[in-house]
């Protein structure tokens, strides 16, 4: 299987689903295969450094290490990015401003992920016209793949089909990732991993985004399969219970 290149966005099918750590953990397998990764945040809402909260890049980089990370606009305020610039008075993402970004950073790295705000859908700015702009319309301007971050729990059967089902309209390639394996699934677990695509790139654990750095760095292709950098060719096989 040959791993992504390029231009790669990662999306979820909501917001706190682990698109962050699930970011980090694939520029750590791409660093480690020697590749040059960029990771690139267009928006960063609701974080205020003042309390000791950080970015989302922040983490990208403590845990993973890339080459190059960069945020290109941050709203204080914990909402869609467009509503978060008009809250805080702030001028929204213009999306052609940010496709020159993310081409520019692109042409001086191997794979260059690129991490959304909450789901595909999200307003992400506006147009000079006024109209709002998506990560999905993104992807379709730079002709990018997808990883869709899902939950494990009780309702990403419905999110995921309905995030993939939009991207294919779309014409976007998608691949799926849990973003958060409990230490102890229950039934509603196991029987929605059954049920996924069966085209799953990878499972992280629970509180990966917690461990030392190194830890992770070494841990993350063990999580993705080779398509994102990873060793795993069944990432099904990391939830089979410990028999014992």
């Amino acid at each position: 299987m040959t791993a992504l290149t390029g231009i790669v966005l990662v999306t979820g099918t909501d917001t706190g689903v682990g698109k962050t750590i699930t970011t980090a953990a694939i520029a750590a397998a791409a660093s480690s295969e020697g590749v040059r990764t960029a990771v690139v945040k267009p928006a960063q809402t609701g974080v205020d450094p003042s309390y000791g909260e950080v970015s989302d890049m922040d983490i990208v980089a403590r845990l993973a290490a890339p080459a190059t990370t960069r945020t290109l606009a941050e709203y204080p305020d914990p909402l869609a990015p467009t509503a978060a610039a008009r809250v805080a008075g702030l001028p929204p993402l213009d999306m052609f401003a940010v496709l020159d970004e993310i081409k520019s950073t692109a042409a001086e790295h191997d794979l260059t992920l690129v991490e959304g705000a909450g789901g595909l859908l999200v307003p992400m700015g506006l147009h000079p016209g006024g109209a709002q702009w998506t990560l999905a319309d993104l992807a379709v301007a730079l002709c990018a793949p997808a990883v869709v971050v899902a939950r494990a729990g009780l309702g990403t059967l419905n999110h995921t089909a309905l995030t993939l089902e939009a991207m294919a309209r779309r014409g976007i390639t998608g691949r799926v990732v849990l973003g958060a394996w409990p230490d102890r699934p229950e039934l509603v677990h196991f029987t929605n991993l059954a049920d996924l695509p069966e085209e799953l790139d990878g499972l992280l654990p629970d509180g990966a985004g917690a461990m030392e750095p190194g830890v992770f760095r070494r841990s993350a292709p063990g999580w993705l399969t080779p398509a994102l950098y990873g060793a795993c060719d069944d990432p099904r096989t990391l939830a089979e219970p410990d028999e014992d």
